[in-house]
């Protein structure tokens, strides 16, 4: 194993941290790891995207305040790599989450793909694609 593998695969609890927070309405273990230069870009669950690394910070910051204390998350990694200064992560983010309003926790299984940037010392987050893992259809190829 590669010590640019190591050393990334450690900064992953960091990011699994950050995950847990978020899902619990905290924001700033995330955005200290969100990239603050262009380019940034995320995919949302509901479809579209965001770009510019102030503004997908933004977004996420949102995202964030949307939860309550009381989630749960578990980053599932189905894959993952390193070379060349960038990073990624690919699977499927499970979680049970209060979402501001609700009584009832609410299920996500939450099929992501994640790149980040080496900035100085640091992998920062630049990409996020996230959307509702859907059962697949006998049909499906």
């Amino acid at each position: 194993m590669s010590n640019e593998l190591i050393e990334f695969e450690t900064f992953m609890r960091q990011r699994r941290e950050a995950a847990q927070a978020y899902v619990n309405g905290e924001f700033a273990p995330l955005a200290a790891l969100v990239t603050t230069t262009d380019p940034a870009t995320f995919f949302g669950p509901k479809g579209g995207w965001q770009e510019g690394a102030k503004h997908v910070s933004s977004v996420y910051e949102t995202g964030a305040s949307s939860f309550e204390a009381g989630g749960e998350t578990h980053l599932d990694i189905r894959q993952i790599g390193v070379g060349g200064g960038l990073a990624f992560w690919t699977g499927v983010q499970r979680a049970t989450v209060k979402l501001r309003g609700r009584e009832e926790p609410v299920s996500m299984d939450i099929r992501v793909t994640e790149v980040f940037r080496h900035e100085g010392e640091e992998w920062k987050l630049v990409h996020r694609h996230a959307d509702p893992l859907v059962a697949a259809s006998a049909d499906a190829p």
